[in-house]
C-alpha cells in the first residue's frame, strides 16, 4: 500500500495552488518515447499519485481519455475543483490498485510520486493494466533546486537550501529513493525496453509568492507544522523577508527563476507477455 501523508484539506488546497507543473521539456521527452512505440491517437492514459492533477491535466492535451488517481481523497477533491478538460476523470485509490481493466491503458504516468508506492505491487499492477506495447513514465525533480534572480542567484539559492535543511529531519524515509535517483525503481522495472534520462535541467519563472507557497506543499513542512507550528510559520516569514531583502523589492509578485534537476524513467511493456513472478 502507498504511504499516506497528504490527507489534510488545507494541505491539498496549497498543493493545488502552488505545486509546480511538469515542464514542457519533460512532456516532450515522454511523448517522443511514446510516439516511437504507439500509434496516434492515444486512447487512454492513467496518472497515478496524481495529487491535485497538475500532470493529469497536461496529459489530457495529448490523450483522448485520462484518469487521475491518488490515495488521498482530499487531493482528489481539489483536483476535481480545478478547471480541466471534459476528457479527464479522477478516482481516489492506491497506485497499486488502479480501477481499470486488464490491458486497457496506453500510457501510465507517475509524477513526483513513485517513491511513495509499494514498488513491487505497483509494477505488477502496471503490467496488468498496460496494453502490449503500452508505456510507463515515472518522473521527478530533486531537492537541489536553484533560485535565480539577476546577479543574486547564489544568495537566493542559499536561503532555499537553508529552508530545505530545516525540513530535512521531517522527511519520510521514502525520500531515500529520490536521493539515489530512483535507481532501485529503475532496476525493478521488468521490461527490457526501458530508459533512464538523468540530471537534465529545466527552468520555470514564478512570482516569489508561488515559491513561498511551494514550501507548505511538502509533506516534511506539514509534519514540521504539526509538531512545531510557531517555528514552522516563523521559518516561512523569515525566508520571505530574506528573499525580498536580497531582491531589493517589497513585492512578492516579483518573478524569480526556479531551476530543477530532473529524472525521467521510461519503459514499454513487451508485445509478448513476461512472467513477473520470476
Amino acid at each position: 500500500m502507498a504511504t499516506q501523508l497528504f490527507e489534510g484539506k488545507e494541505h491539498a488546497s496549497y498543493y493545488q495552488k502552488f505545486r509546480f507543473e511538469p515542464s514542457q521539456e519533460i512532456i516532450d521527452l515522454l511523448f517522443s518515447y511514446v510516439d516511437e512505440r504507439l500509434h496516434k491517437p492515444y486512447g487512454f492514459a492513467v496518472d497515478v499519485g496524481c495529487g491535485t492533477g497538475q500532470n493529469t491535466r497536461i496529459l489530457s492535451q495529448y490523450v483522448k481519455k485520462v484518469l487521475g488517481t491518488d490515495i488521498s481523497e482530499a487531493q482528489i477533491e481539489e483536483a476535481k475543483k480545478a478547471t480541466g478538460s471534459p476528457n479527464v476523470t479522477y478516482s481516489a485509490c492506491p497506485a497499486e490498485e488502479v480501477p481499470v481493466g486488464d490491458s486497457s491503458v496506453d500510457l501510465l504516468t507517475a509524477c513526483t510520486s513513485a517513491h511513495w508506492f509499494n514498488i513491487e505491487k505497483f509494477l505488477k499492477e502496471v503490467d496488468r493494466v498496460l496494453k502490449p506495447g503500452g508505456c510507463l513514465a515515472i518522473f521527478t525533480y530533486f531537492a537541489n533546486i536553484g533560485i535565480h534572480y539577476k546577479d543574486r542567484s547564489e544568495q537566493m539559492t542559499q536561503v532555499f537550501a537553508e529552508v530545505a535543511k530545516i525540513l530535512a529531519p521531517y522527511q519520510h524515509q521514502k525520500f531515500n529513493l529520490m536521493r539515489t535517483e530512483y535507481k532501485e525503481i529503475y532496476e525493478t522495472i521488468p521490461y527490457p525496453d526501458k530508459r533512464s534520462i538523468e540530471n537534465f535541467g529545466t527552468k520555470i519563472r514564478v512570482p516569489l509568492s508561488s515559491l513561498m507557497g511551494f514550501f507548505p506543499t511538502s509533506s516534511a513542512f506539514q509534519i514540521y507544522l504539526r509538531k512545531e507550528p510557531e517555528k514552522a510559520k516563523e521559518m516561512l516569514r523569515t525566508a520571505e523577508e530574506r528573499f525580498l531583502r536580497i531582491m531589493g523589492t517589497s513585492s512578492t509578485e516579483t518573478e524569480v527563476e526556479v531551476w530543477h534537476q530532473n529524472l525521467l524513467l521510461l519503459a514499454s511493456k513487451p508485445r509478448r507477455s513476461i512472467d513477473l513472478e520470476n
